[in-house]
C-alpha cells in the first residue's frame, strides 16, 4: 500500500514544501566558525533541527505584520514539518559538497 502522507519522497507535504521554499539555497554552516563547531552540529540533529526551526519562523514571521488567523494556520503548518528529515538532508548535503 503507498504512503499516502509522503510527499515527493520527503515523509509529508510540509517537510518538502518548506525545505524547497526556505532551506533550498540555505547554508546552515554559515554562521559556523570553525571545522569543531560544524562536527558538533554533525553530530546533535536535535540541535540541527531546532536551528532550522528558529530560521523557518524567522523567515515566515520577521517581516509579518499580520497576525491572528494566517499565524495560526503558519504555525500550524510549520508543526507538521519534520525537521529532523531537514537537518539530516542539509547534513548529507553538506557532507557530500565537503568531499
Amino acid at each position: 500500500m503507498p504512503n499516502d502522507t509522503g510527499h515527493n519522497g520527503w515523509s509529508n507535504y510540509a517537510t518538502w514544501r518548506v525545505n524547497l521554499e526556505i532551506f533550498d539555497a540555505f547554508n546552515p554552516f554559515e554562521h559556523l566558525s570553525d571545522l569543531n563547531q560544524i562536527a558538533s552540529f554533525f553530530t546533535k540533529t536535535s540541535h540541527a533541527a531546532r536551528v532550522l526551526q528558529d530560521h523557518a519562523e524567522e523567515v515566515l514571521f520577521e517581516c509579518a505584520t499580520v497576525e491572528g488567523l494566517a499565524a495560526d494556520y503558519a504555525r500550524a503548518f510549520l508543526a507538521d514539518v519534520n525537521w529532523y528529515e531537514i537537518a539530516e538532508h542539509l547534513i548529507d548535503a553538506y557532507r557530500e559538497e565537503a568531499v
